[in-house]
């Protein structure tokens, strides 16, 4: 199995131009090593979880002319796909490394979740804004957090729960990105452990039922 940690190679992959160019070096490069942290990580998340957790490292099936910016491994609880359910992931692009928590555009009920988001979010969010690093990104697939979640008041953290009803492709996205140069030193260890000290701290959300 491939080496779960990347170097500074695998974040070059994505200034490759071209669809099928770019797509064939993020089948021979970086599609195993997320395939090696879905491994390495999915029982420790559903330790973190209390469910059963299925690794899914994109396809980018849908794409065909366009070359992906960002490619990932998702973690639900769900073995046929993500899209639809709350999930983790560890997404990587040219420039940084994401542990993120999601709830996506295609959530199977946006408005339900977004509803507990906010009953809970007075005792989550002061939580939330104590730990170091923990931001909030306006899209999934964005290298640079919007704001530190420690600079949001409680109510502004449950207010991000509108952005997921405010549009048809509303989302909400948490989490912590680590630059690359920054990245490409860790070894395996250190990236499970990022990883799994991000999924801990926010498995309550990923928890949240309407």
């Amino acid at each position: 199995m491939a080496a779960a940690a990347f170097n500074s190679g695998d974040f070059r992959v994505f200034d490759v131009k071209g669809f099928q160019p770019r797509m064939s070096e993020i089948r021979g490069r970086i599609r195993p090593k997320l395939e090696a942290i879905g491994h390495s990580l999915a029982p420790g998340v559903s330790r973190a979880t209390g469910a059963p957790t299925f690794a899914h490292v994109a396809r980018h099936a849908r794409r065909t002319v366009n070359p992906p910016d960002d490619t990932w491994v998702a973690f639900c609880a769900d073995g046929r796909g993500y899209k639809k359910h709350t999930h983790f992931k560890v997404a990587v692009s040219r420039h940084c490394v994401r542990f993120l928590f999601e709830v996506g555009p295609e959530h199977a009920d946006k408005k339900k979740w977004a509803s507990a988001w906010k009953r809970s979010a007075g005792k989550l969010g002061p939580v939330l804004r104590r730990v170091r690093g923990l931001a909030w990104f306006k899209n999934e697939h964005d290298e640079a957090p919007a704001t530190p979640l420690a600079e949001l008041t409680p109510d502004q953290l449950g207010a991000l729960a509108d952005e997921l009803v405010r549009t048809r492709d509303g989302q909400l996205v948490l989490g912590r990105a680590v630059p690359a140069d920054e990245a490409a030193r860790w070894t395996e260890a250190q990236y499970r452990t990022a990883a799994l000290e991000t999924f801990r701290t926010l498995a309550p959300l990923y928890r949240l039922r309407s």
